[in-house]
C-alpha cells in the first residue's frame, strides 16, 4: 500500500467528521425514499440494480404528490418551454447602451442553446425530486468536449458543510467507479496496485472513491492546484491520492428546500407528510386485507364431516358423509367499515396539503379571466415565495454564474468588448414564478399611479413623478426584451430631433403668421404711400 500523503490524511479526517454529522439523517432519508421515492431508496439499505423497491407501498397518494410538486417547481423555475433567466448590467448607464445590450443578449441566447444541447433538463428534474423528498439536493456543473455537463448527485453520496454565513462551501462525495473508468478518468495518476490489477483481470469491478471540494485558503488561480476551489480525488479504502486540481468557481450547487438555523441539511414537504404517509399505507394495507376477506372469506368446516381435503376453487367438488347436516359456511367477519375509509381520505387530504397539491391544481381545466389567473399566481407566490428566494440564492444564481463563466472562458460565447471588461452583471429571473412575483409588484405600482392621477386633479402630485424612471421600472418589471427598447443615446437623439422639428415647425408657423400679418397691413402701407406729403401736414 502506498504512503498516505498529509493532504489526504487531513481530508479523510474531515470526511469522517462529516460522515458522523450526517449519520442522524440517513435513517430519516431512507424512510422518506421507501414510501415516496422508492427508486432512490438505497441510502441505508444497499440494493443491487433491479431489486424490488415498492414492497412497503400500499397507497400511491404521496408518490403522485411528489411528482406533481417536483414537476411544478420545474415548470415554475426552469421551464424547458419558456425563458427563465436574463442578464443585465449592474451599471445603470450600460443598461441603456445599445452595443452593450446587444452583446449581453447574444450571450444569453447562446447560453440557452448550450442548456438545450446538454442534459440540463433531465438532471434538474431529478434535483427537484431530491428537494421535495430529502430537502437537500446536489447539482454538479462542468464543461467537457460536448459543452456543458450537468449531474444530479444522489443524496447518499453527498456530505456537506457550511461557512460562517450559512453557505455550503465544502462538499465530499463518496461514490463508486469501475477500475476501467478510474484508469480513463485519471490517466496521469499513479494507479493503485489493486486498480491496475483489476484493469487487466476484472475491469468492471467497482472501487470506492472520495471527491473533496473545498475553498483554498491561498489561491493564485494561475494553475489548477492554485485555483480558488480545490478538487481532490483519493481512494476511499487505501487513501491513495489520484488527483489534485481545482475550479475557478464552486462546481456543486447544494440547495435546501427549507432550513433551520442550526442544521446543515434541509427539510422537505415529505418530512412533514411522513407520519400521514406511513399511517395511510398501514390503513390501506388493512383495508385491502379486509376487502379480501369480504370477497374470499374464511370458511367454517366441520372437523369430521368431510372426506378428503376441502377445495375452495371455482367448480370444486367436496364430499361429506351422507345423512349429516355439515356444510361449508363463511365466517362472518362484519360489514365494510366506513370509518376506516373516512380516516384514509383524511390522511390523503393531509398529504395533499403538505405538498400544496390543491393550490397547484387550483383552477385547472376552468375558463378563468386574467384577474383570476393573477389571483391564482399570487396564491402560489404566497406559498412558494420563500422557496423561490432560497432557490435563487442557492441554486439558480450560482448555476447561471458558473455556466456563464465556463462558456466565456472556453470561447463558446463571443468575447466581451473591451469597454465591458470587468463590468458586473446581475441575473434576472423571468420564470413563471418570478413573473408572478413581479406582476404583483407591477399591479401595486399601477394601482398607486391611478390614485396619484385622481389626486392630481386637486394637487400637483405629478411633479414628483420621474417619467423616464417610471418607464424604466415598468419595462424591467414587465420583462420586456432589451432589443425592443431604445437606448439612452437613441432616446436622446430622438428627443433632439423632435425638439428641432418642433422648433422648426414653430419657426415656420411664426413666419406664416408674420407673412399673414404683413399681408393684412400691406394695403394700408400702400395707401399711405399714395397720399401727397403736403396732405399729411
Amino acid at each position: 500500500m502506498a504512503e498516505v500523503t498529509p493532504l489526504v490524511a487531513q481530508l479523510d479526517r474531515r470526511y469522517k467528521t462529516l460522515q458522523n454529522q450526517r449519520s442522524n439523517w440517513e435513517q430519516h432519508w431512507q424512510q422518506l425514499a421507501d414510501f415516496m421515492l422508492p427508486r432512490k431508496a438505497d441510502i441505508v439499505k444497499k440494493r443491487t440494480q433491479g431489486d424490488k423497491r415498492t414492497e412497503l407501498i400500499f397507497d400511491g397518494t404521496a408518490i403522485h404528490a411528489v411528482e406533481l410538486l417536483a414537476s411544478s417547481l420545474h415548470g415554475m423555475l426552469t421551464s424547458p418551454s419558456t425563458p427563465w433567466f436574463s442578464m443585465r448590467y449592474r451599471n445603470p448607464a450600460l443598461q441603456r447602451d445599445d452595443a452593450a445590450n446587444e452583446w449581453l443578449e447574444i450571450s444569453t441566447d447562446q447560453m440557452y442553446q448550450a442548456f438545450n444541447r446538454s442534459n440540463f433538463q433531465q438532471e434538474i428534474h431529478e434535483l427537484y425530486y431530491d428537494l421535495v423528498v430529502f430537502g437537500t439536493g446536489s447539482f454538479f456543473v462542468d464543461l467537457d468536449a460536448d459543452g456543458l455537463r450537468f449531474a444530479c448527485r444522489h443524496i447518499a453520496e453527498i456530505y456537506i458543510s457550511e461557512d460562517g454565513q450559512g453557505r455550503v462551501d465544502t462538499i465530499y462525495r463518496k461514490f463508486k467507479l469501475t477500475a476501467r473508468s478510474i484508469k480513463m478518468q485519471f490517466p496521469d495518476a499513479t494507479m493503485p496496485k489493486i486498480v491496475e490489477k483489476d484493469v487487466d483481470n476484472d475491469p468492471y469491478k467497482e472501487h470506492e472513491l472520495i471527491h473533496a471540494v473545498f475553498p483554498r485558503a491561498e489561491a493564485t488561480g494561475a494553475f489548477a492546484k492554485n485555483k480558488p476551489v480545490a478538487s481532490v480525488y483519493y481512494m476511499a479504502e487505501s487513501r491513495e491520492l489520484l488527483s489534485e486540481s481545482g475550479f475557478d468557481e464552486m462546481p456543486f450547487m447544494s440547495p435546501r428546500f427549507v432550513k433551520d438555523s442550526v442544521s446543515t441539511y434541509g427539510r422537505s414537504p415529505a418530512m412533514t407528510a411522513l407520519p400521514d404517509v406511513k399511517m395511510l399505507n398501514k390503513m390501506s394495507e388493512t383495508t385491502i386485507k379486509a376487502a379480501q376477506k369480504q370477497i374470499d372469506p374464511p370458511l367454517m368446516v366441520p372437523d369430521d364431516g368431510f372426506l378428503g381435503t376441502v377445495r375452495t376453487s371455482p367448480g370444486a367438488l367436496n364430499f361429506f358423509r351422507s345423512g349429516t347436516r355439515d356444510r361449508l359456511e363463511p365466517l362472518q367477519i362484519g360489514a365494510n367499515n366506513p370509518l376506516g375509509l373516512n380516516m384514509e381520505e383524511q390522511r390523503r387530504g393531509a398529504i395533499r396539503q403538505a405538498f400544496y397539491v390543491d393550490q397547484l391544481l387550483l383552477g385547472q381545466g376552468q375558463n378563468m379571466t386574467a384577474t383570476e389567473v393573477l389571483q391564482r399566481n399570487e396564491e402560489k407566490m404566497r406559498l412558494l415565495g420563500p422557496v423561490l428566494g432560497r432557490m435563487q440564492a442557492e441554486l439558480l444564481q450560482p448555476l447561471i454564474s458558473r455556466s456563464f463563466a465556463l462558456l466565456l472562458r472556453s470561447g463558446l460565447l463571443p468575447p466581451a468588448p473591451e469597454e465591458l471588461q470587468g463590468q458586473d452583471i446581475d441575473i434576472e429571473y423571468v420564470s413563471p414564478l418570478a413573473k408572478a412575483q413581479k406582476l404583483t409588484d407591477l399591479q401595486a405600482m399601477l394601482r398607486g399611479f391611478e390614485i396619484l392621477l385622481q389626486v392630481s386633479q386637486v394637487a400637483p402630485v405629478t411633479d414628483y413623478l420621474d417619467g423616464d424612471k417610471m418607464v424604466q421600472y415598468l419595462v424591467e418589471t414587465a420583462g420586456l426584451p432589451a432589443r425592443v427598447i431604445r437606448g439612452n443615446d437613441e432616446v436622446a437623439e430622438l428627443r433632439q430631433q423632435q425638439a428641432e422639428a418642433a422648433a422648426q415647425q414653430q419657426a415656420v408657423q411664426e413666419q406664416m403668421q408674420s407673412a399673414e400679418a404683413a399681408n393684412k397691413i400691406a394695403p394700408f402701407i400702400k395707401a399711405a404711400g399714395s397720399v401727397p406729403v403736403e396732405n399729411l401736414e
